[in-house]
């Protein structure tokens, strides 16, 4: 029996998560423990670990990080914290093999304990570049601490070899949200109508903006500013609006959104997380998506909708012809809206491809880890060195 140690902290990776948790959950000879921490556990983010357990998943540990502050110092000591509470249970638990995914400061300390504690780790979504953000450099770094690479393209996957992972340790299996987005079976209108408290009718925009982490020309909060600006400027347009993260100056913006939903209760709503289900469900019926989110790069052009794609944070990511990227300023993002909407390009998303799609995403994932598993214990890591004289 291999234990796995499932690694989740946001709502954002649980989602793409719980799909190859549960196959692997499901295979003979492998034993799955979540440990939980971040976001999860924090009520001001909707307490998503339910969602975990609502799935029908045990949570092995829970691990509290707590983040006193909206700074980067306040990020770096919660860090800390989580370092030793995920040794703590990684000591406890045992694994075999740590799986995380992404790209957040908190997974960098979940990686360094698991270094050190000479756990495999099994790493997904490496080899992007997202230069608006320090994830990015996050990224890079937790992929030079991994064994195993899931990425989530060709071209993401000769990124993970150029740094000196060994070629077939590093798998191009697809995105698993595009998998996700596709195989879902959504909620029908009415339940989200419900939910939500709002009808549904007309034009749908679906709004999350992070922090851009490495955008020094303006502040978070004038950047959500500018945002509800140029969604002011689409008074027919309803508005589904979550919660940022927690990077540094994301609470500076959350009572702008409130204050902004208070203010036009009639076509704006402003919700802590959808969850999976609800997020994927609202694709289903949304004419666009706006905001800085990978989600919108990655798993919307598999809905068919044009996303708008705000400021830098997403900058230097594979991207499908339905995303326009514009500037941070409201007329740009005026403009960008605008022909989001317009029937030409609502009819070019319809058809678009998405680089990130491929048929049986995490059936790949679950073989390239069954392989991995079987390998185990890991011989140390070498230094694939590229022959660039060719």
């Amino acid at each position: 029996m291999k234990r796995i140690c499932i690694v989740t902290t946001t709502r954002a990776d649980w989602g793409l998560l719980m799909p190859l948790a549960r196959l692997l959950r499901d295979t003979p000879g492998v034993e799955i423990a979540i440990a939980a921490s971040n976001m999860h556990l924090m009520d001001r983010f909707g307490m998503t670990i339910n969602e975990i357990t609502d799935a029908g998943f045990e949570v092995a540990a829970r691990v509290p990080m707590d983040v006193d502050g909206d700074d980067e110092a306040s990020r770096a000591k919660a860090a800390a914290t989580c370092m030793a509470g995920m040794a703590s249970t990684f000591a406890r638990l045992n694994p075999d093999a740590v799986l995380l995914l992404g790209d957040r400061y908190e997974m960098l300390a979940v990686a360094s304990a698991a270094a050190i504690m000479r756990i495999p780790i099994i790493h997904i979504a490496g080899g992007a570049v997202s230069e608006g953000a320090v994830d990015d450099c996050i990224r890079h770094a937790i992929s030079k601490l991994a064994s195993l690479h899931l990425t989530e393209t060709e071209e993401y996957r000769r990124r993970v070899i150029q740094m000196g992972e060994t070629p077939d340790r590093v798998i191009d299996t697809g995105a698993i949200g595009v998998w996700n987005a596709l195989n879902i079976q959504p909620l029908p209108k009415d339940a989200l109508e419900a939910y939500l408290g709002m009808n549904l009718d007309g034009d749908v925009a679906v709004v999350t903006y992070h922090p851009a982490t490495n955008d020094s020309s303006s502040t978070p909060a004038s950047q959500v500013e500018a945002m509800l600006t140029a969604l002011d400027a689409f008074p027919d347009m309803k508005c589904v609006i979550t919660y940022p993260n927690n990077d540094a100056g994301g609470a500076s913006t959350v009572p702008i959104l409130q204050a902004y939903a208070d203010m036009h209760p009639d076509r704006v709503r402003l919700v802590p997380s959808l969850g999976m289900l609800r997020y994927l469900s609202m694709l289903k019926i949304a004419a666009v998506v706006i905001g800085n989110s990978s989600s919108g790069i990655v798993e919307v052009p598999s809905a068919g909708i044009p996303t708008v794609d705000i400021g830098i944070r997403q900058r230097g990511r594979t991207a499908a012809s339905s995303v326009i990227h514009c500037g941070n300023n409201s007329s740009d993002i005026v403009s960008a809206i605008r022909q989001a909407l317009s029937p030409e390009f609502r009819a070019m998303a319809s058809q678009g491809l998405n680089p990130y799609f491929k048929p049986d995403t995490p059936a790949l994932m679950t073989e390239a880890i069954l392989h991995f598993m079987d390998t185990l214990p890991a011989a140390p890591k070498t230094f694939y060195n590229i022959d660039f004289t060719s």
